[in-house]
């Protein structure tokens, strides 16, 4: 079962490439946006799975911690999109 996690949080890692692509060559910001965004959610996953596969709790507090500030990041992201500031 520990070999299927890491199979799949190894084709995550390629998927999150996949997605950095996107952020890069996006034509739009909120396109980049949206890609960073993904990363983060897959970063999230493959932290969840590698404690799983590893028996290690401390990978699950470290994803909540991530999935939080990537949360704030993108809120921020997308507020001065809209606005142009951020209060």
């Amino acid at each position: 079962m520990d070999e299927l996690f890491i199979g799949v949080a190894l084709i995550l890692l390629v998927t999150i490439f996949v997605a950095l692509y996107r952020a890069i060559i996006g034509p739009t910001p909120a396109d980049r946006i949206i890609a960073i965004n993904v990363i983060g959610t897959k970063a999230v996953i493959v932290m969840v799975l590698i404690s799983f596969a590893f028996d290690q709790a401390f990978f699950l507090d470290v994803g909540l911690v991530y999935a939080l500030i990537s949360f704030l990041a993108t809120v921020g992201m997308a507020k001065y999109l809209e606005k142009g500031r951020l209060d």
